[in-house]
Order: C-alpha cells, then sequence, then structure tokens
C-alpha cells in the first residue's frame, strides 16, 4: 500500500486560535429544608465565577429570560411533588421563550423512602417545561435503586438526580462529572 503524507506548515502569523466562552449560567433553585440550595451552592462552586444562584421564590421571568444556559433544581416532597416554591412558579415557565437557551435540571429525592416516585419533582419540573428540545444534561440511572420515576425518559434520567439521604458519597463526585458534561453543553 502507498501512502502519501503531506504536511502543511502555516506561518504563526496566520495562525487564529478562537477562544469560545461560556455565557452566565443562572442556577434557579426551591429549598424548603436547605439541602436543595446546599446542592445548587456546589453546582455553583463547580462552575466559578460564570454561575450565578438565585432562589426560585424571589425569580422573576424577567431574570430568568436573561440567561443564555439555564440550571433549574428542585426536590421532590411526599410522593413525588415538587419543592413549594417551584409549584408556586412553575406556570411562569410558559411564558418564557427558550428559543437559543439551554437548560439542564436535578433533583434530590430518596430512592429507598420514596423507590416509586424517585426524583419525581425533577420529572414534574421536566414535564412542565415549555420547550424540551432545549434540556440538556441527562444522567444515567446506574447507581440508583427504585420501581418508578417520572424523571426516567428513554432509559436515562432528565437531569441530575441527588440522594443525600442514601448517598450522600456520592454527591460531591456526581455534581463535579455532571458540571463537567454541562461546560461544554453551554458552549
Amino acid at each position: 500500500m502507498n501512502m502519501n503524507i503531506f504536511l502543511m506548515a502555516i506561518p504563526s502569523d496566520q495562525l487564529k486560535i478562537k477562544y469560545i466562552q461560556m455565557k452566565k449560567v443562572g442556577i434557579f433553585y426551591g429549598s424548603t429544608s436547605g439541602t436543595t440550595k446546599s446542592v445548587a451552592e456546589k453546582i455553583q462552586k463547580s462552575f466559578g465565577k460564570t454561575a450565578e444562584i438565585h432562589n426560585i421564590k424571589d425569580a422573576t421571568i424577567e431574570m430568568i429570560s436573561s440567561y443564555t444556559n439555564l440550571i433549574f433544581g428542585t426536590s421532590a416532597w411526599g410522593i413525588g411533588d415538587m419543592q413549594d416554591d417551584w409549584e408556586d412558579f412553575v406556570d411562569e415557565l410558559s411564558v418564557i421563550d427558550f428559543k437559543d437557551k439551554k437548560v439542564a435540571l436535578f433533583g434530590l429525592g430518596d430512592q429507598e423512602e420514596y423507590p416509586e416516585s424517585f426524583v419525581d419533582g425533577l420529572g414534574t419540573l421536566y414535564c412542565r417545561l415549555p420547550d424540551k428540545s432545549v434540556v440538556v444534561g441527562e444522567w444515567p440511572k446506574k447507581g440508583y435503586s427504585y420501581y418508578f420515576s417520572l424523571a426516567e425518559k428513554d432509559g436515562k434520567l432528565v437531569g441530575l438526580a441527588i440522594d443525600d439521604h442514601q448517598q450522600p458519597e456520592k454527591t460531591e463526585e456526581r455534581i463535579s462529572q455532571w458540571v463537567e458534561q454541562l461546560k461544554k453543553s453551554f458552549l
């Protein structure tokens, strides 16, 4: 087999390197007992200065609309209800134009206490988004043990699932891996 290899020298004055800077990330969470807030703060810390954090109870449509990259986080209460502040705000999502935006989701739940509705708040939040095509950051269901979840779609979870009750030792690593995935999606 005859192979020809061509090398081309490019003068340094013609070499152009393009740096892509990620736009600001808006993290909006709803937290009753403080655990979801703590997870949101860990996500913010993993992103660094590019992320800003907001409690959904203080949020406005304008605040959310000002971001290109969004992260929404909620816990699950009872048998799959979203956190109360998200319940109060979720209908406002229908008036936000999500064109040219990317949205990632995270949810908290307890897979042993509520295996029939694990992270259902996350699934409900996903269902209430008016445009599912903007959602990034799906997460594998491997490593969790539950019967059913509204957050499961096509064999994966629609966002990061955190079980700080049964698997607190996995929280930091899951956040770190998920944020690295999002950094690529948010460019």
